[in-house]
């Protein structure tokens, strides 16, 4: 058989309660769901990181945020550096090996010409390089200096390119549909990273219609997120069409979780909020609490991976660069350090794990998970930097919100993994 083609779907801001397949009532997202049923749904996948550059970064190198060189949010002034050009990205290593490499969608990696896409091992790019824009005119506003001079933010590999008043979820949708049918013979990656839901909060009349039973402060959202919804039917329909969809792996999942920014408050107040859900998970974007790095995940590929099942061993967004490669039969390139694990094993045999803990290091937050223990250390629940607890220890099998500190009673597990956290030097995590 041929190698497979890959396609990863990256969500922005999505929250872990936002889709139907993970328990949402409100949202209607039928293609996803199928999605899910045609593959492997994971309850315990995470992100490396509470915000975008830095879990962006990890998805494509395979490493923890620390390692990558970017661990924070990235501007979007033309002239912003980026992922450094020394860092090896799964697209660099598919198209060495004759994969057709292109992204759709959000970059968020570095703005200037050596920090692009095109500089990273993508053949093609039509997208955004800032963290995002105006959904119609494409423009970035954002920032101090963005806020006196817009800068617009469209383009195709280094040329810019206009398509104003067009609602880029579904440009990102259509152009993503093109590359599929103009793929040759060669296999391909295609990163679709949306810039749904992420603020501004614009939708098109025909999803709004859908949603008038909501209220307004749930409309524009549920209105977006099924604007690419329906963009994610129209591509999986496309690979079907084109013959492609039997060899062809998809992942999906979301940078990290909803926003409480002021930009999801359209009035100015807290009575009109529009950002997502996070389920039953406390905290939201900017937090290492669940609800800030707990994401929804699938992964489907009718030849490669098991179908209708639901996965609630612990896997991690560096890991889909590892996976990818062990699903073509290609290995992890000499002096590459990766930190990431293949799931391949874990998705296919009842024992295998892909992690003994995982970490995360956001300014001054720090978190480890070992199996059902979760500690946090000075942990927020958004960008407020209010902190909410100096140490906090949940036992996720009995409290997956983290509702119960139980740091006063485990003191013994918090010194174990507090040593484990310094161990693993978690300013490179």
């Amino acid at each position: 058989m041929s190698k497979p083609n890959f396609i990863i779907i990256y969500a922005d801001d999505l929250g872990y309660g936002d889709l139907g397949c993970y328990g949402s009532k409100e949202i209607q997202t039928p293609y996803l769901d199928k999605l899910a049923d045609s593959g492997v749904r994971f309850t315990d996948w995470y992100s490396n990181a509470p915000v975008c550059s830095p879990s962006r970064a990890s998805l494509l190198t395979g490493r923890y945020p620390g390692n990558t060189g970017v661990n924070q949010i990235l501007g979007g002034k033309r002239g912003t550096h980026g992922l450094p050009t020394n860092q090896l990205t799964l697209a660099s290593v598919l198209k060495e090996h004759g994969y057709n490499t292109g992204i759709i969608g959000k970059w968020h990696l570095g703005v200037t010409k050596e920090h692009g896409p095109n500089a990273h091992g993508f053949d093609q790019f039509f997208g955004f390089l800032a963290g995002c824009v105006d959904y119609y005119s494409h423009i970035y506003y954002w920032g101090k200096q963005s806020e006196e001079n817009p800068v617009h933010d469209l383009w195709e590999n280094e040329e810019e390119v206009w398509c104003n008043g067009r609602y880029l979820t579904e440009v990102i949708t259509e152009k993503s549909v093109q590359f599929i049918k103009e793929s040759n013979e060669d296999p391909f990656f295609l990163y679709i990273p949306y810039n749904a839901p992420h603020y501004p909060m614009h939708a098109p009349q025909k999803y709004m219609d859908r949603y008038t039973h909501l209220s307004t402060d749930k409309q524009v959202m549920a209105a977006m997120i099924s604007a690419m919804d329906d963009g994610i039917g129209e591509i999986v329909n496309t690979l079907k069409k084109t013959n492609k969809y039997k060899n062809t792996v998809i992942f999906f999942s979301s940078d990290n979780g909803p926003s409480t920014e002021s930009r999801n408050f359209l009035d100015g107040t807290e009575d009109l909020y529009y950002g997502g859900s996070a389920g039953l998970f406390r905290g939201h974007k900017g937090s290492l609490f669940e609800g800030g790095i707990r994401e929804p995940a699938i992964l489907s590929g009718p030849s490669l991976i098991p179908q209708g099942q639901v996965c609630h061993k612990v896997g991690m967004m560096m890991d889909v660069f590892p996976t990818f490669l062990e699903l073509a039969e290609l290995t992890v390139p000499e002096g590459h350090e990766m930190d990431g694990s293949s799931i391949y094993k874990m998705i296919h045999e009842k024992k295998a794990q892909a992690h003994e803990q995982v970490f995360w290091k956001y300014n001054n937050q720090l978190a480890i998970r070992q199996g059902k223990w979760k500690l946090v250390i000075n942990g927020m629940l958004d960008f407020s930097r209010e902190q909410v607890d100096s140490i906090h220890l949940s036992n996720l099998a009995e409290d997956p919100s983290e509702r119960h500190n139980l740091a006063d009673h485990y003191p013994e597990i918090v010194q174990a993994l507090t040593i484990k956290m310094k161990n693993k030097q978690t300013n490179n995590t």
